[in-house]
């Protein structure tokens, strides 16, 4: 589940069979832990043409042609291997993690459930299901499994981490900490740790927490973006505009082609009564992406800064065709509409306003549109 993002998921590869005593299967097994993919799929070949019904081969056989990629490969030998053992649990959660990665998260969750049905006691089933379930929304599930996949153990940092976020989603920042803080007590060297720590810490409001939090994150990787991003909201939240702009250059350094982070420049620079360098990166940020009402809300603010009313205007109903049920746009545009003594369209927007829900505009009526 390590990200960003967003969010980033861990697949765990499982290669826990009770192995037979079989030197040419522990050879592939090797090679496979290895990485050698395609060397354990040429010798797996060798035995399973020998022995089509060699359920562990076909089951290895299946992991090593996820591990080139070939998702479909590897469904095919896992359900070979089920057609000769029902029960196999191995092969049940191995073939859940290929839809997965296809992005069949509800036939995956139908897999995991059957291998958990024959082995209760089966962690990585535990946390795959709950990655599944994460990735279909159904956070209450991924919190339940990921908890049964702790409960079973061995706890490790990615188990901590998984429930955190899972927590997260659901709102529960503050136990969403503790689980961040276990996972780092055990995996100090991980960034995306404490990056997400931080991130809890900020939602809590705990932000002098979660600037120490991101500071570790970028000390532990200095290449990350998000991270200078994420360190930059927290310093605006404690109105550190100029430690937030020094944040969002080394982000935009590190990656010049996300609108959002020059959006947030913008308003940083807007604090800081740079206007025109404000402008530019909206101007930057709609460049990048022309479909984002904000930014041109944004531009509009700072265009009307700047006495610059016919270019806010312009800016606000942009704003509108792309967002029409907006109050709060309908409402500005028509408050630079009265700076440019045209209040009769400015009443119209007024009006607009007060019907999508503005109790701001309902007193501008009662003092302009009469």
């Amino acid at each position: 589940m390590k990200n960003t993002s967003p969010i980033l998921f861990i697949l765990i590869f499982c290669c826990n069979l009770v192995w037979a005593q079989n030197p040419q299967l522990d050879a592939a097994k090797k090679k496979l832990e290895s990485a050698d993919f395609a060397g354990a799929k040429a010798d797996l070949t060798k035995i399973i043409n020998a022995d089509p019904k060699n359920k562990l081969a076909l089951n290895l056989r299946g992991q090593a042609r996820a591990g080139l990629d070939d998702l479909y490969g590897a469904i095919s030998d896992y359900t070979f291997a089920l057609e000769i053992d029902s029960t196999f649990a191995e092969a049940l959660n191995n073939r859940g993690e290929a839809k997965m990665d296809l992005g069949n998260d509800e036939d995956a969750i139908e897999d995991f459930d059957k291998a958990l049905k024959f082995n209760p006691k089966y962690t990585v089933a535990y946390t795959n299901r709950g990655l599944a379930k994460y990735n279909i929304e159904d956070l209450q599930g991924a919190y339940f499994d990921f908890s049964k996949a702790l409960e079973i153990g061995p706890a490790d940092a990615d188990k901590y981490f998984n429930r955190g976020v899972a927590k997260a989603d659901l709102g529960e920042f503050v136990s969403a900490i503790d689980d961040y803080t276990k996972a780092i007590e055990l995996d100090k060297s991980d960034p995306s740790l404490f990056n997400f720590r931080g991130v809890a810490h900020y939602n809590a409001g705990n932000i002098e927490k979660a600037i120490a939090d991101y500071d570790e994150a970028i000390k532990l990787d200095q290449k990350d973006p998000l991270k200078y991003e994420n360190r930059a909201l927290a310093k605006s939240a404690k109105e550190d505009y100029k430690g937030a702009l020094e944040d969002y250059n080394k982000a935009i350094e590190l990656n010049d082609e996300d609108s959002e982070t020059y959006n947030l420049r913008g308003v940083v620079k807007f604090q800081l009564q740079d206007i025109d360098g404000a402008i530019a990166d909206y101007n930057k940020a709609i460049e990048l992406d022309p479909t984002n009402p904000v930014y041109f809300d944004n531009r509009a603010l700072s265009r009307t800064e700047k006495e610059d009313y016919s270019g806010a205007i312009e800016d606000y109903t942009s704003s509108i065709e792309l967002f029409p049920e907006d109050f709060e746009t309908y409402y500005q545009r028509a408050m630079v509409k009265i700076l440019m003594n045209n209040k009769y369209d400015a009443c119209l927007d007024l009006k607009k306003a007060e019907e999508l829900g503005s109790t701001e505009a309902k007193a501008e009526i009662k003092k302009n549109c009469k």
